[in-house]
């Protein structure tokens, strides 16, 4: 198995956990911040969906402008379907990117600010995979202070045994 591959079996494994999570966001709370320096849970949801969309729809291409990105619509369903789309998007990208392309540089950037320039490999592994796997975890926090049941992540939660 090569590196694409073993990484888009990985994705496989996150994206319908990633997804379960998203739908559990309260459509009336996304507004909602456990603290004034907090991002909204709407806000952290919409990034969450957004994630793969950014760093592996476009992996393929030399790099990404921040400033052309539309963030996920501002209700549930909205930012569920962006997430369907940005991890489809991703799964494309990846089966059509040769593993010899994995060590060459992918920018990021906002116009002609550059954020980083890192390895193509590098950024699907940390910039996306466990960039979206950590806020996915910020997504779980908000939620469990919402009350709201947890879906399995890596097995059952406390809500579903």
């Amino acid at each position: 198995m090569n590196p694409v591959e073993a990484f888009v079996a990985e994705l496989k494994v996150e994206a319908p956990i990633t997804r379960r999570m998203l739908e559990r966001v309260p459509a009336d709370k996304l507004a909602w911040k456990p603290h004034a320096k907090s991002r909204a849970l709407g806000d952290v949801a919409a990034h969450v969906a957004g994630i793969p969309g950014i760093f592996l729809a476009n992996i393929a291409q030399d790099g990404f402008d921040q400033a052309t990105f539309q963030a996920a619509g501002p209700s549930v369903p909205e930012i569920v379907a962006a997430f369907d789309r940005n991890i489809a998007r991703a799964h494309e990208a990846l089966a059509a990117l040769p593993a010899e392309r994995l060590p060459e540089s992918w920018c990021y950037r906002r116009g002609e600010h550059v954020i980083f320039e890192l390895p193509r490999f590098v950024v699907m592994r940390t910039s996306a995979l466990n960039h979206m796997i950590h806020h996915r975890g910020q997504l779980s926090v908000y939620l469990r202070l919402l009350d709201v049941p947890l879906p399995s992540v890596y097995g059952p939660t406390a809500d579903e045994s």
